[in-house]
C-alpha cells in the first residue's frame, strides 16, 4: 500500500501542476502595454518618460534595448518591463555563452527585483530582417536562458523573439495558415524552446499593413474593429468562425501556424500593433481618426479578456506601437507617426476611450450590450447562454414584461448580456460573448426598462486596468478538473485491486 499511496500523491501533484498551467494560460488578466522607441528629437529624460507612463496608468512597457537610464527610472514603479537584445547583439550572444551571461548580468540581474523585468525579446523580426542570423537565433535564446538559470531568474524572466506576420505568407483563412517553409527548421526549434521554458510566442501584427496590401479585398471597417453588415461578414470557410476584426484573424493565423508544426499550449503575445496618425499623399488611410478608432477599439477588445475564435479562453496581451512619434525614422511619412503621445505628454489624438460607445476616462458607469451588426444566430446563441448557464435574470424580457419590447434578438441580448456582466464582472465575467458584445457608457435603459449599471470611476488614463480572466461560455476549467479527478480515482481503485491481488498471490 505504501507504493500505492506514493503513486497517488505523484498523480495528484502532476494533475495539480497541469491545472495550474491551464489556469495561467486561460485566466490571467489581459493587459495593454506600450512600446517605447527612441528615434525621437528632444526625447524626454528617462525620469520624465516614466512620469508620463505613471500618469497614463501604463503597467507594461517594451524597450527596444536595455537602456540603463530607463531601467533605473523604472525601479520601484511596479511597471512590468520587457527588455530587448538588439539585432546587432544577437550574433555575439549566440556564439558565446559568456557574452550572454555578461548581457544578463549587466542588463537584467543588476536591476531585479527593484525594476520589474519580466521578459527578454531577442532581436526584432530576425527571420525576415536579418535572415542570415537565423541559425544563431535559437542558440542565442538558449545561452540567455542558461544565464538566467545561473542567476536564478529563469522563473521570473521569460525569453522569446518577436516575429513579423511576413513569415506567414497566407494568413487568411486562418485555419489553413502555415509558416513559410523556408524557416520551418528554425521556427520548430523556437517553438520547442518556448514550450520547454513555458514562454510565449511574440507576434508583431499590423492590420494597417495587411489592409493596405490587400488592395481592397478587406473593408477598412474590418481592420478598425468596426461592426460589419451581415453581407460583409468575414468567415473562415473551414471552421465557420466569424472574425469581427482583422486583428483576431492575424492572431488566429499564428495559432494555426503553430499547430501545423504540432505544437499547442504556447500563448501568443502581440508585441507590436497600432495605426499611423499621419501619412504621405499615397497613404490616405494613415489618419488621426483611423488611429484613434483602431487603438481605442483595440484597448476595448483586449480588455474583454478573451482570445481569438480558435483559442477563446486565452487573452491576447498586447503592446501598442508606440508611445512617441519617432520623427527620426527613415522611410514613408507614416513611419514617423505611430505615436500616441507628443513628447510633452499630450495626446496626438484622443485615446482616453471617451466616446459614447466605449469606456470613458471620466465615466462612472459601464454597460454591456449587443454589438450593432452582430450576426443574429450568434446573438441568439449568446442570449441562450446568458439566460441559461450564465444565470442572467431574463424575466424582464419575457412577454408582458417591461423589457420585452422591442421584441428583437438585439434588444433581448443586450439586456441579458448586461445582467450577466454586472453580476459576474467582479469574479471575472467579461463582456464578449464570442465577439457579439461591447461595452458602452451610454445608458441603454428606455421607458420602464432599466438596465443595471456598474461603477467604473477608477478607470483613467490611456489604458484601463486589467480585469480578471474570463468566466463565461468558453471556460471549462472546473469540468476538466472534475473529469481529471475522476480519472485519478479510477487509477487509484485499479492500483488497490492490483495490490490486493499481489498480496493474495504472494
Amino acid at each position: 500500500m505504501v507504493f500505492v499511496v506514493a503513486l497517488v500523491e505523484l498523480l495528484l501533484k502532476i494533475e495539480f501542476l497541469a491545472w495550474l498551467e491551464r489556469i495561467s494560460l486561460e485566466q490571467k488578466s489581459a493587459f495593454v502595454g506600450i512600446n517605447i522607441g527612441t528615434d525621437v528629437s528632444n526625447l524626454p529624460s528617462a525620469v520624465d518618460i516614466v512620469g508620463i507612463l505613471k500618469a497614463q496608468q501604463i503597467t507594461h512597457v517594451r524597450l527596444f534595448d536595455a537602456d540603463a537610464h530607463m531601467l533605473n527610472a523604472l525601479s520601484n514603479t511596479g511597471i512590468e518591463v520587457m527588455v530587448s537584445v538588439t539585432n546587432e547583439e544577437v550574433l555575439g550572444i549566440g556564439e558565446l555563452p559568456s557574452t550572454a551571461a555578461a548581457w544578463v548580468n549587466k542588463n537584467v540581474a543588476a536591476y531585479v527585483p527593484s525594476t520589474n523585468i519580466t521578459a527578454i525579446a531577442v532581436g526584432s523580426e530576425v527571420l525576415t530582417s536579418i535572415p542570415h542570423a537565423a541559425p544563431i537565433l535559437v542558440p542565442a535564446m538558449n545561452n540567455l536562458y542558461k544565464a538566467l538559470l545561473a542567476s536564478n531568474l529563469n522563473y521570473q524572466v521569460k525569453i522569446s523573439t518577436p516575429h513579423s506576420m511576413d513569415i506567414i505568407p497566407r494568413p487568411f483563412p486562418p485555419s489553413t495558415a502555415t509558416f513559410n517553409a523556408t524557416f520551418n527548421s528554425t521556427i520548430f526549434q523556437i517553438l520547442q524552446f518556448l514550450k520547454n521554458t513555458k514562454s510565449y510566442y511574440m507576434l508583431n501584427a499590423y492590420p494597417y499593413y495587411e489592409y493596405v496590401q490587400s488592395n481592397g479585398i478587406f473593408p477598412l471597417e474590418y481592420a478598425l474593429f468596426k461592426p460589419l453588415p451581415s453581407v460583409k461578414q468575414i468567415v473562415d470557410p473551414n471552421t465557420l468562425f466569424h472574425y469581427n476584426s482583422m486583428f483576431d484573424a492575424l492572431v488566429d493565423a499564428a495559432y494555426n501556424s503553430i499547430a501545423a508544426l504540432n505544437f499547442s499550449g504556447i500563448p501568443i503575445v502581440v508585441t507590436e500593433t497600432g495605426w499611423p496618425s499621419f501619412g504621405g499623399s499615397k497613404e490616405p488611410d494613415a489618419t488621426a481618426e483611423n488611429a484613434e478608432t483602431y487603438n481605442s477599439n483595440l484597448i476595448r477588445r483586449v480588455s474583454n479578456d478573451s482570445g481569438p475564435p480558435s483559442q477563446p479562453t486565452i487573452p491576447i496581451n498586447t503592446y501598442i506601437y508606440e508611445l512617441f512619434n519617432e520623427d527620426k525614422r527613415p522611410g514613408p511619412v507614416s513611419e514617423r507617426n505611430w505615436g500616441v503621445l507628443f513628447t510633452n505628454g499630450t495626446a496626438v489624438y484622443d485615446v482616453s476611450l471617451s466616446e459614447t460607445d466605449s469606456l470613458g476616462a471620466n465615466s462612472s458607469t459601464a454597460f454591456c450590450i449587443a454589438r450593432p451588426g452582430a450576426d443574429e444566430s450568434s446573438l441568439r446563441d449568446g442570449l441562450n447562454w446568458a439566460c441559461g448557464p450564465g444565470q442572467a435574470n431574463c424575466a424582464p424580457i419575457q412577454k408582458g414584461q417591461p423589457c420585452y419590447s422591442p421584441n428583437t434578438v438585439q434588444n433581448h441580448a443586450s439586456y441579458a448580456y448586461n445582467d450577466y456582466y454586472q453580476k459576474m464582472r467582479s469574479s471575472g465575467g467579461t463582456c464578449d460573448f464570442s465577439g457579439t458584445a461591447m461595452l458602452t457608457t451610454a445608458d441603454p435603459s428606455y421607458g420602464s426598462c432599466r438596465f443595471i449599471g456598474s461603477g467604473n470611476s477608477s478607470m483613467g488614463g490611456l489604458f484601463p486596468p486589467a480585469a480578471l480572466g474570463p468566466v463565461g461560455p468558453s471556460s471549462g476549467s472546473s469540468t476538466t478538473v472534475v473529469l481529471r479527478f475522476g480519472r485519478i480515482v479510477a487509477v487509484v481503485a485499479l492500483l488497490v485491486l492490483l495490490d490486493l491481488n499481489l498480496r493474495n498471490i504472494l
